[in-house]
C-alpha cells in the first residue's frame, strides 16, 4: 500500500449538495484505501462524518472534525486532534475551494465582501493550515502539503476575478513554503484540476444559471481536449495520491495540471 501506516488530514472531506463525487471525498477514500489514516475536516461535521463512515465501512480507519477554514482556531484544533490522535501528521491535503457559490464575479462586478470570502476560504485558510502544520513537519524533518488549485490560475479568459486570483495566490504560497521547508525533508506541491465532473463545479453553475445539469455537462466536456470528456474526482484523488506518497519522494513546489490537456488550448 502507498500510503501504509501514514496519517493524513484532508481539509474539505466533505460532499457539497449535486450529483457524483467532490474532489475531497474521493481523496479521503483512495488515501485510505491505501493504508492512510485519515482524518476528515470539513465545515459539516455532518457530511466529514459521511466521508469517515465510508472509510470505515471499507475497513479503513478515519475520524471526523469540524473546521471552518476561515476560523484559524478551527484549523489549528484539527492539527491538534491529528498528533493527540497519531502522534505524527504525514500528509496534509487542503481542498477548499469556492466561487460562484461565494459570490464570484467580473472584474468589474466583484463586491468587496464577495472577494473578501472567496480570499478567506480559497487562500487564507491554507495560509493558516500552514502556519500550524508545518512546524509539526519540521520537527519530524518529513511530510506532505498539497493545495488543490486550479488551471483557471493560468487563464487569462476565466470570467471571474476571486477564484482565478486566489488559486493563483496559492500555487505562490506552495512555491514558497517548499522553498522554506526543502531542507527540513518537507515537500509541498499543488494539483491544478481542470473541467471536473464534480458537485461544485457542475451542478453550483447549473443552478446559479438556471440550466439542467446535462446542459452544464455537455457545455464542458466539449471543451475539453482529451476525449471530450470533463474528468472526474478520482483523477484529483489518484494525482493527490502521488503527490503524497513517497513515489514523489523528490518532487516539490510544482503545480499540476489534472487538466484533460485543457493547458493545450492556450495554442488554439
Amino acid at each position: 500500500m502507498r500510503l501504509q501506516d501514514k496519517t493524513a488530514i484532508i481539509i474539505g472531506a466533505g460532499q457539497g449538495p449535486g450529483e457524483g463525487m467532490g474532489n475531497g471525498r474521493a481523496t479521503a477514500l483512495v488515501f485510505a484505501r491505501e493504508g492512510a489514516r485519515v482524518l476528515c475536516a470539513d465545515k459539516s461535521l455532518e457530511s466529514a462524518a459521511e466521508t469517515a463512515t465510508m472509510i470505515t465501512n471499507e475497513g479503513g480507519t478515519a475520524f471526523a472534525i469540524a473546521a471552518d477554514v476561515t476560523r484559524e482556531a478551527t484549523l489549528e484544533a484539527v492539527v491538534v486532534d491529528a498528533m493527540q490522535r497519531w502522534g505524527r501528521i504525514d500528509v496534509m491535503h487542503y481542498n477548499v475551494g469556492v466561487s460562484l457559490a461565494g459570490g464570484d464575479r467580473s472584474p468589474l462586478e466583484i463586491t468587496e465582501a464577495a472577494f473578501d470570502n472567496i480570499t478567506a476560504i480559497n487562500l487564507r485558510g491554507l495560509v493558516m493550515a500552514g502556519k500550524h502544520t508545518l512546524p509539526i513537519l519540521r520537527a519530524q524533518r518529513s511530510g506532505s502539503i498539497i493545495a488543490i488549485s486550479s488551471v483557471a490560475a493560468l487563464s487569462s479568459t476565466y470570467p471571474t476575478v476571486g477564484y482565478k486570483t486566489t488559486k493563483a495566490a496559492m500555487m505562490a504560497y506552495i512555491e514558497q513554503i517548499a522553498r522554506h521547508n526543502a531542507e527540513f525533508g518537507v515537500r509541498a506541491n499543488a494539483i491544478l484540476p481542470g473541467l471536473m465532473n464534480t458537485p461544485m463545479a457542475v451542478d453550483t453553475r447549473a443552478r446559479e444559471w438556471g440550466k439542467s445539469r446535462a446542459e452544464v455537462e455537455a457545455s464542458r466536456d466539449a471543451r475539453v481536449p482529451l476525449r471530450r470528456k470533463m474528468g472526474t474526482a478520482w483523477d484529483v484523488a489518484h494525482a493527490a495520491l502521488f503527490l503524497a506518497s513517497d513515489e514523489a519522494n523528490f518532487i516539490t513546489g510544482v503545480a499540476l495540471p489534472v487538466d484533460g490537456g485543457a493547458c493545450l488550448r492556450a495554442g488554439d
